[in-house]
């Protein structure tokens, strides 16, 4: 009895260890978690965050902004940052601009905190008060969820599918037929993108009739935002599966984009603080703009103008993913 477990355990490891993708992937990924973490949090993060109405901050121009546990954060649009300040995603907004002013939200404990920093160093300053309450974590991270869910759904779903497809020489007889490549990967990404929107609209309305979660946009808007980020990561999926044969690569490659993207997108946590390197990398991922875009939507009620980069981005990389996986697509193994 020894004997046989010995062997079939022998064998398991065998198969395990020639599975190049799966053994590739478990040593990588805890590596890939530490650093991806120590570059986004490495860091000494600061207590507060001030909104400074500027386009640039000097810090020798004004003697609060020596303030080491403080983040100024330039602000262009005053109504932007209002908005926040109201939802407490910024503990104070300053305008520097003699004479000095400061709005601060009465309702946050933070905002508390800064505001005497700030009459420490500037007792002149004209206060504004605000009020508003903060939004809710879950607020905040309900959009992130429902986008990472989209990421695996998109990648994965199509990826696997038309990897199958190849696999069974279902594709090589299609391939005898008067079906384009064209054809045939638009019809994947109707069907999934059909697929993506009812799960989606069923989670959206199930959780929020659960949590109650806050939406001050437009829910068209939203729809739309959802849209494009479903064609665009569903587009993604098949320029990976557009030309492989092989599940172990196919495997790889998707979890080398999903993983980066599920920690640099802003799913469980927002990238502000982080170096500015790092934001450029999560700017390039369509989750970070199908998520920004959403968060803009729900929690400050922003318009298509405000929003429209995002969707730009969305659309664009859609189109130019599915143009190429139509250009390398192959239908046969060989």
């Amino acid at each position: 009895m020894i004997r046989r477990m010995v062997s079939v355990l022998h064998a398991r490891n065998l198969e395990f260890l020639r599975d190049r993708g799966t053994l590739l992937f478990t040593l990588l990924l805890p590596v890939m978690v530490v650093v991806g973490m120590s570059f986004v949090f490495g860091t000494e993060r600061p207590m507060f965050k001030v909104g400074v109405l500027d386009r640039t901050i000097d810090k020798g121009a004004y003697a609060f902004f020596g303030e080491r546990y403080v983040e100024f954060v330039p602000e262009r649009d005053v109504n932007v940052a209002m908005r926040r300040l109201t939802h407490q995603q910024l503990d104070l907004l300053l305008d520097v601009h003699p004479p000095a002013r400061y709005w601060v939200n009465t309702d946050s404990p933070k905002g508390h905190v800064v505001e005497r920093l700030l009459l420490a160093s500037d007792p002149a300053a004209a206060r504004q008060p605000v009020t508003g309450k903060g939004v809710r974590y879950v607020d905040w991270l309900f959009p992130g969820i429902l986008g990472m869910n989209m990421m695996f759904s998109c990648l994965f779903g199509v990826g696997y599918v038309v990897l199958r497809y190849r696999k069974s020489g279902f594709l090589k007889r299609l391939h005898a037929t008067p079906l384009s490549a064209f054809e045939f990967l638009s019809a994947q990404v109707l069907s999934r993108l059909a697929l993506i929107l009812v799960v989606t609209a069923i989670l959206y309305f199930g959780i929020g009739a659960i949590i109650g979660f806050h939406i001050a946009g437009n829910g068209v808007l939203l729809a739309l935002v959802t849209i494009l980020s479903a064609l665009s990561m569903i587009a993604l999926g098949l320029t990976i599966a557009a030309r492989f044969s092989s599940e172990e690569l196919v495997g790889g490659i998707l979890n080398l984009l999903t993983w980066p993207m599920m920690l640099l997108s802003g799913v469980w946590y927002s990238l502000e603080g982080s170096p500015r390197w790092v934001q450029a990398i999560a700017n390039l991922f369509p989750l970070t703009h199908a998520i920004d875009a959403a968060r803009a939507v729900m929690l400050d009620g922003a318009g298509v103008a405000q929003i429209s980069p995002h969707l730009l981005y969305l659309a664009l990389t859609a189109l130019a993913f599915l143009a190429f996986a139509a250009w390398s697509f192959r239908w046969r193994l060989d």
